[in-house]
C-alpha cells in the first residue's frame, strides 16, 4: 500500500536528481546530490513505504499547518524579542497569536501559556518546578503508575532529593480509584500528576473529578495532556487544572515544540529549570522559535475547528478495525476502559502470539508495541502490567494508532493483515495447539531442565 504523501515525495526527488546531474571529468555523469543520498532516493522509488498506523508516537504535519509556518522560515525571521525594529515586532506579533490560539483550544487566558520543546520538557518544568518552590512547605508528590516515562523519571529525579512520592496504582480498567486517590493526599503534598489520556491504552481519566478533589484539599493538579489536546474538548477552568502539558508533534503540528499551561489565578509558581533571558514570564528562558510557536498555534486553530468531525471519524475507522479483527480471531482482548478511552488508540492483545513476531509480519504497517520512547526495550509495557495484564498477554500487545489522515482502505489492509498473520503465527504455536485440544495452560506445572 502507498501513503498519500509517498507519490508526492517520488515525484519530488525525481527531478531533483535530474537537476543535479552534470558531466564529469571523464565525461560521465556526475552528481552533486551525495550517494547516500542518491540510494536513498531510489530505494524510496523502488519501494513501497509501510501504511502509517502508529498515530499515538507522532502525527504527520498537516499542510496547512506548513503553509503558516513558511513564511516566518524565510521572509519573518527577526526575533520576536528585538523590541527596537520591524523584524522583531512582526515575529512578536506571529508569537503572540500563536500563544492565544493554543489558549483558545483549551480555555485558558493566552497569558498562562508558555512555548517548550514539547511535553517531555513541560511535563519537567511542571513537576520539579512546582516541587521544588514549596518544598520549605511541601515534600510529597503523587502520581499515577501508568504515566509518561518522563513523569516517573522526574518524580525519581525528586525523590533522590529527598521527596516523598507516591506512585498510585490504576485499576484493572486503567482508571485511577478516586478514594484512593483522594486518600493519599497529605497535608504536605504539593502536587498530583495524572495523564488525561493514556498514550499506550487511550484510557480517559475523570480529570473533573480529580480537580475538584485537588482544588478542595489544596494541592495543584498537573496534567500531561499531549494525547487530549486538539482531540477531545478540555476546558482548563472546568477540569480544575492548574498545569497542563502540549505536544506539538501530536497534533499534526512541527516537531521541537510544545506548550505549558500555568495557572495564574490562583497563582501557580515554579523554580525555572533553566537560566537566562528571562523570556516566558521568567519561567523559560531563551528565544521562542517564531516558526515552530506558529506551526503549533496554526495545529491548535485546525483541531479546534475540526475536532468533532476527526472525533467522529477516527472512532468509525477505530470500530471498524476492532470489528473487524475481533470477529475473525478468538482471544483478542482489548487493553483499558472500554468506553472512558479514545477511540483512536486501540490497544490489542493476541493470545498465544509473541507481539514481536507480530510486528515483524506486519512489517508493511507501521505499528507499535506500546510506547515510542520505551520500544526499545524487551521488557514488556509497565503500563499493561499496571492494570495487572498477564506477562505472556502483555508480550502479545500491539497498539494501532488512527488519526486525521487515515483511510477505510488503510483500516480494511491492516485488519486483513493483521487477521491472517495471527492465524499463521497461532498454527505455529505449541500453546495454540495446546489450548485447541482443551489444556488449561494455567493447570500446567512447567519445569526448567
Amino acid at each position: 500500500m502507498l501513503s498519500p504523501g509517498r507519490t508526492l515525495s517520488s515525484r519530488l526527488l525525481r527531478p531533483i536528481s535530474r537537476l543535479h546531474l552534470r558531466l564529469g571529468s571523464d565525461g560521465r555523469a556526475a552528481s552533486s546530490l551525495p550517494k547516500e543520498l542518491i540510494k536513498r532516493h531510489e530505494l524510496e522509488i523502488d519501494e513501497l513505504r509501510p501504511l502509517y498506523m502508529d498515530f499515538q508516537a507522532t502525527t504527520p504535519m498537516d499542510p496547512r499547518v506548513l503553509d503558516a509556518m513558511l513564511p516566518y522560515q524565510v521572509n519573518y525571521y527577526g526575533n520576536p524579542h528585538s523590541k527596537t525594529h520591524a523584524f522583531g515586532w512582526e515575529s512578536e506579533s506571529a508569537m503572540e497569536t500563536a500563544r492565544r490560539q493554543v489558549a483558545d483550544l483549551i480555555g485558558a487566558d493566552p497569558r498562562e501559556i508558555i512555548f517548550t520543546s514539547g511535553a517531555t520538557e513541560s511535563n519537567n518544568m511542571a513537576i520539579k518546578g512546582v516541587a521544588r518552590f514549596y518544598k520549605t512547605k511541601k515534600r510529597h508528590v503523587i502520581t499515577t503508575q501508568t504515566e509518561h516515562k518522563c513523569v516517573l523519571d522526574s518524580c525519581r529525579i525528586l525523590a533522590s532529593e529527598g521527596f516523598s512520592i507516591t506512585y498510585l496504582p490504576v485499576q484493572a480498567n486503567g482508571i485511577v480509584d478516586l478514594e484512593l486517590l483522594e486518600a493519599s493526599i497529605r497535608p504536605d503534598t504539593s502536587l498530583l500528576s495524572v495523564m488525561t489520556i493514556n498514550n499506550e491504552i487511550g484510557v480517559k481519566q475523570p480529570m473533573k473529578e480529580i480537580g475538584q478533589i485537588c482544588r478542595s484539599k489544596g494541592v495543584f493538579l498537573h496534567t500531561d495532556a499531549a494525547q487530549a489536546v486538539g482531540k477531545i474538548p478540555i476546558n482548563v477552568t472546568d477540569m480544575k487544572v492548574d498545569l497542563m502539558s502540549i505536544s506539538g508533534h501530536k497534533i499534526y503540528g512541527p516537531k521541537g515544540v510544545g506548550a505549558l499551561y500555568v495557572r495564574r489565578r490562583p497563582r501557580v509558581r515554579l523554580e525555572p529549570l533553566q537560566s537566562g533571558g528571562g523570556q516566558e514570564r521568567g519561567l523559560r528562558s531563551g528565544t521562542v522559535p517564531t516558526p515552530l510557536a506558529v506551526g503549533l498555534g496554526a495545529a491548535c486553530s485546525i483541531a479546534q475547528q475540526e475536532m468533532e468531525y476527526d472525533h467522529q471519524r477516527v472512532s468509525m475507522l477505530a470500530n471498524r478495525l476492532v470489528q473487524k479483527i475481533t470477529s475473525e480471531l478468538p482471544d483478542v482482548i482489548m487493553n483499558g476502559d472500554a468506553e472512558q478511552r479514545y477511540a483512536g488508540c486501540v490497544n490489542l492483545s493476541f493470545a498465544y502470539v509473541e507481539g514481536e513476531s507480530l510486528l515483524m509480519a506486519l512489517k508493511d504497517v507501521a505499528l507499535s508495541s506500546g510506547s515510542a520512547c520505551t520500544s526499545a526495550s524487551l521488557e514488556p509495557s509497565y503500563v499493561l502490567r499496571a492494570i495487572g495484564t498477564d506477562e505472556d498477554l502483555a508480550h502479545s500487545s500491539i497498539r494501532f494508532g488512527i488519526g486525521r489522515f487515515t483511510t477505510e482502505a488503510e483500516v480494511d489492509y491492516t485488519a486483513e493483515k493483521c487477521i491472517t498473520q495471527v492465524s499463521r503465527l497461532r498454527e505455529m504455536s505449541p500453546l495454540w495447539e495446546m489450548v485447541q485440544e482443551g489444556i488449561d495452560l494455567k493447570s500446567i506445572k512447567w519445569t526448567q531442565h
